[in-house]
């Protein structure tokens, strides 16, 4: 039985030291000075390139084609397994045997086209990999560029990590694309113009995220306090319509209350009136009965009459009463709804 022995090793361990020192220290500056870190979405970036959804087209065109032509191989391979088993009564052995090598054959021929071009290492993964690298390599390129010029130390790319949570405010996928569109603008310029053009776009300032995060921020602060006033606004109209109207439903009930009283005022005052009439032509009519010996009426019956027609002028008053106070109602309603309406 062979045992492993481990050497003590000084240097080995000396390197090891200063490496883990040398790290630590660069953590704590980044901490003093604050980690800058941006992240892309590769992914979206293929997306949006015209140049790879175009050559991406026509590769997925191309492995339709394959794919069929697989597929068609297959069905006429299934088919002849099928003619062969009908005829197999009809067929010697040996006849039988080399028609069945025959179709393995040729399926192993299909089954070797299959793996040429969808296998590790077939035309399809090839041609994808011929496609990948150019855009790669501008997706490279801009980021660097970017990460030297706004100093990040770490830019992540969102398709190749597990990103819990990633903040849009460092998200520079839009950055990126610009800068490949300017880039193939560049090498497709053929006259004086069209690279003058190009050029000015590289003078277009990048959007700066913090910048963007910070305005954002603002304009949240600033919707967040217009729509506080707006709603304090409609609180103190909803308070004010509240208090015109308990005031006019308290004004309208002033006025029904002295009108009822009023009506009553003048209904005591007239039946004050007519009994005081009444008294008067009862006395009358009494004087007059007694003066009068030829009368063929008795005096229950002349006091009937007098009160009968009291009631009846009593009833007319009333009816006046009642016609004017509609009238008058009538009218402020009118008054009140031109009111409204200016």
């Amino acid at each position: 039985m062979s045992s492993i022995t481990i050497k003590y090793n000084p240097m080995y361990n000396r390197v090891l030291f200063l490496l883990t020192l040398v790290f630590t220290i660069s953590l704590s500056s980044f901490a003093q000075r604050g980690l800058r870190i941006a992240y892309i979405d590769t992914e979206y970036i293929l997306e949006n390139v015209p140049e790879y959804q175009e050559a991406s087209s026509q590769l997925n065109t191309k492995a339709e084609k394959w794919k069929n032509e697989i597929h068609q191989k297959l069905t006429a391979i299934e088919q002849k397994r099928k003619e062969l088993s009908n005829e197999k009564a009809l067929l010697t052995k040996e006849l039988i045997n080399e028609r069945e090598e025959d179709i393995l054959f040729e399926e192993q021929e299909i089954l070797d086209y299959q793996q040429k071009r969808f296998g590790p290492n077939g035309d399809l993964f090839i041609q994808q990999k011929q496609l990948m690298q150019p855009i790669q390599d501008q997706i490279f390129a801009a980021v660097q560029d970017m990460a030297e010029g706004r100093n990040y130390d770490m830019v992540l790319d969102k398709a190749e990590v597990n990103m819990l949570y990633s903040n849009k405010a460092y998200d520079i996928s839009e950055q990126v694309i610009r800068s490949i569109t300017r880039t193939a603008k560049r090498n497709q310029a053929q006259t004086r113009a069209e690279r003058k053009t190009a050029e000015e776009e590289d003078l277009i300032p990048e959007v700066n995220p913090e910048l963007e995060a910070r305005q954002k921020a603002l304009e949240e602060k600033k919707a967040a306090r217009e729509s506080a006033i707006e709603k304090a606004r409609q609180e103190k109209l909803a308070a004010r319509e509240a208090k015109v109207k308990a005031a006019e439903e308290r004004r309208q009930k002033i006025i029904e209350e002295r009108e009822k009283a009023k009506q009553a005022k003048a209904e005591e005052t007239t039946n004050t009136t007519e009994e005081a009439t009444a008294k008067s032509e009862e006395a009358k009519t009494t004087e007059e009965t007694t003066g009068e010996k030829e009368t063929t009426k008795t005096k229950e019956q002349l006091i009937e009459e007098n009160r009968q027609r009291k009631l009846a002028e009593r009833a007319a008053r009333k009816k006046a009463l009642e016609e004017k106070k509609k009238k008058i109602l009538e009218e402020r309603q009118k008054a009140k709804d031109s009111l409204n309406n200016n």
